[in-house]
């Protein structure tokens, strides 16, 4: 009934950038299609590190979708709004 598999997708364009005086890391939107999911999170993880996780993303309630496409939009990577920021 939906198109999710163990493990999540792998996260694509894992692009590092400066801005400013902040490394930020931005990847593209990730899917799945066809997905039946109520999500309140997300974790990305390392799986060439012994799957340490990274982030935990928190999305400040219920998201779903019922057989269509799920997405996890990432922010623009500026010292902002990145997911991921070292300053």
């Amino acid at each position: 009934m939906y198109s999710y598999s163990s493990g999540g997708n792998t996260l694509t364009s894992v692009t590092p950038a400066l801005s400013t005086d902040t490394a930020c890391c931005d990847f593209s939107d990730s899917s799945w299609t066809t997905a039946t999911i109520t999500a309140r999170g997300a974790l990305i993880y390392n799986s060439s590190q012994s799957d340490k996780a990274v982030v935990v993303l928190d999305f400040g309630g219920d998201k779903t979708s019922t057989a269509g496409t799920f997405t996890i939009q990432f922010p623009a990577a500026d010292a902002s709004n990145a997911i991921l920021r070292l300053a």
